[in-house]
């Protein structure tokens, strides 16, 4: 029923619309005009994206050195974008990716509000007494003519389509709002209270909730005022409620696709807008009234096109004002208000039975990836971001894993030193947990989402980008062969652990002490700030060191075969564990091998599996 409801109502709904273009040519062109600007809006963003490829990204990561030069990145971004919905969400992606911080966003953020006055300025100056149809036609030829040679020409072409279709769209706007426009004023509706300017706030708001951008509305709003279908203070009131609509828009976006950093940034969107709007609804007389004196000193004081422009300038310009003190404030408001996600305890033992202790194996949800999210997908460099955050995520997992497959606690990874009584323990059952259930429950959905996550990303990629994405999914394949190779050691492990009577005991305590030492060689050697040459010199040691054991190892275990001290069923077992053991240090030492290709600075952050900090993902609750 539901699927029948979801295909009907949008089928009825352009049902509907096409009716109403029989009856109404003005309609019609009105629409047209509507779906021309705002298709050349998208051009224009999806070409000048493509053209700036990653250089937009590195100038948006620099550009927070100082607020100011945040704030400047904002307006002049969004003055060539002409799309706050766009640098809304770049930025956004860029703090969910860790490119930047929250108080660098909230500056840029606010420079980004500024910088929407650019286009109604130049939209409002460009007035409604020519058209700009004889300048569109031959964009159209060129724009396409561009499309034929390479990718950056492509994208050249697609900004000068986009520029044609934006001026053929406007011309069309206002062909219709002439038609359409005796049967459509509002002109001396009513009075300008309160209550009224709250409903031309609501058709605002429901103007840019269906066009989708606040710019079409703005727009919208002009060609009325052009064609004296509203009053220049109902005008006023639907820019208040675009501009609303609009950051309302992006913060659910915002909420849905981008984690708490970007959450955080989405929400300060909506406050920016709301609480200017609110300020600016119960200013609306003296504004309006400030608005025609500042224009009457510029000269144009009779023109109601370039009053709103200037209304809506200084809609942005409070709205700046008011947060720009309050930006530290705010940031650790924010952090408080949306505190950074844990992550949940997995397997509880809390159950206790008269001598003896029973496991409990809650089945609880499988961990899922933290760092991929829809917002990371604006760009190649922060979908690159988020990978690389996964990665290292993934990596922690795994060496966790890899420990608990040991039966050892995650804390004899961090530790200053190791807890020789413990290693040499016997198997906990009270505390011991399985590694193929840990891979199910952490690795598989983490590994599940980054291969999906990189095939979702929908950009053209330069040779660099390409074999940065080639390397990042090995890293990935290796590290899940990590874990399984743990896997299948940690079953003959318990047993023989267990068995301490086995003269095979002290072999399998031979290997767990070995795995554990390339555990925490791999965890301390990632983390470590070293050059490439002393870190190779490291590497080349820990793979001597690793060596020599399975030699050493191996010579033991033929000796003792022949002094008939281990049998060949043990024997075999030990030669397939320690295959297992090889297989697990050659993983992880290629993970951080792999951090080395090119001169990919992100790539050497795969290293740092360890993280940053000495809490376990994986612990007992």
């Amino acid at each position: 029923m539901d699927k029948l409801k979801s295909f009907l109502l949008p089928v009825l709904g352009l049902a509907v619309l096409s009716i109403s273009f029989w009856y109404s040519s003005g309609w019609l062109q009105l629409c047209s005009g509507l779906a021309l600007f705002l298709f050349g809006m998208q051009c224009l963003e999806e070409g000048l994206k493509q053209l700036a490829g990653g250089r937009l990204e590195q100038l948006l990561e620099r550009s927070t050195a100082t607020p100011f030069k945040g704030f400047l990145f904002g307006v002049g971004g969004t003055m060539v974008l002409q799309s706050t919905t766009l640098m809304s969400l770049l930025t956004i992606a860029f703090i969910s990716t860790g490119l930047i911080q929250l108080a660098g966003g909230i500056s840029i953020l606010l420079g980004i509000n500024l910088g929407t006055s650019g286009g109604i300025w130049l939209l409002a100056a460009a007035g409604q007494n020519f058209s700009l149809s004889p300048l569109a036609l031959p964009l159209l030829v060129f724009g396409v003519l561009a499309g034929f040679n390479g990718p950056n020409s492509k994208a050249a072409g697609r900004i000068v389509l986009g520029i044609a279709f934006i001026f053929l769209g406007i011309d069309e706007i206002k062909g219709g709002f002439n038609a359409f426009g005796s049967s459509v004023d509002m002109t001396g509706q009513g009075s300008s209270g309160l209550l009224e300017q709250l409903a031309f706030v609501a058709i605002g708001l429901a103007l840019t909730a269906v066009l989708q951008s606040s710019h079409a509305t703005l727009m919208l709003i002009l060609a009325a005022l052009a064609g004296g279908q509203i009053e220049l203070w109902q005008g006023m009131a639907i820019a208040i409620g675009g501009n609303v609509g609009s950051s309302v828009t992006t913060a659910i976006v915002g909420w849905l696709g981008g984690n708490r950093g970007g959450q955080r940034l989405a929400l300060v969107h909506a406050l920016f807008n709301i609480l200017t709007g609110m300020i600016t609804l119960l200013l609306l007389t003296p504004l309006a009234w400030l608005s025609q004196w500042l224009m009457d000193h510029l000269g144009a004081g009779h023109n109601t096109l370039l009053q709103l422009a200037m209304f809506q300038t200084l809609f942005n310009v409070i709205g700046v004002l008011l947060f720009w003190p309050w930006q530290r404030q705010l940031e650790v408001w924010l952090c408080r208000f949306l505190p950074d996600r844990k992550e949940p305890s997995v397997l509880i033992a809390d159950i206790q039975t008269g001598q003896s202790s029973v496991v409990e194996q809650r089945v609880l949800p499988q961990t899922r990836a933290r760092y991929l999210n829809d917002a990371a997908l604006a760009s190649v460099d922060t979908a690159s971001r988020a990978v690389v955050q996964e990665l290292q995520h993934l990596g922690r997992l795994s060496l966790e894993v890899i420990c608990h497959a040991l039966y050892q606690p995650v804390e004899q990874l961090s530790s200053i030193k190791v807890d020789n009584e413990r290693l040499n323990a016997r198997p906990n059952d009270a505390e011991c947990l399985d590694a193929e259930e840990l891979y199910q429950r952490h690795i598989k959905g983490v590994y599940s989402d980054l291969l999906g996550f990189m095939s979702r990303l929908d950009a053209q990629m330069d040779e660099e980008h390409q074999q940065f994405w080639m390397t990042c999914q090995v890293v990935a394949l290796q590290l899940v062969d990590a874990v399984k190779d743990a896997k299948h050691l940690q079953k003959n492990l318990g047993h023989y652990l267990r068995n301490d009577r086995s003269h095979v005991h002290d072999h399998y305590l031979d290997l767990r002490r070995h795995v554990l030492w390339v555990l925490r060689q791999v965890r301390e050697v990632g983390r470590s700030e070293l050059s490439d040459e002393v870190w190779r010199s490291r590497m080349e040691w820990v793979d001597g060191q690793a060596a020599k054991f399975d030699a050493d190892f191996r010579h033991r275990i033929f000796s003792e075969v022949r002094s008939q001290q281990l049998d060949n069923l043990q024997a075999s077992s030990l030669m397939n564990d320690l295959g297992y053991s090889s297989r697990i240090t050659q993983s992880l030492r290629n993970v951080l091998q792999l951090g080395l290709v090119g001169d990919n600075e992100l790539l050497r952050e795969v290293r740092s599996l360890g993280g940053d900090d000495d809490f376990p993902l994986i612990h007992l609750g």
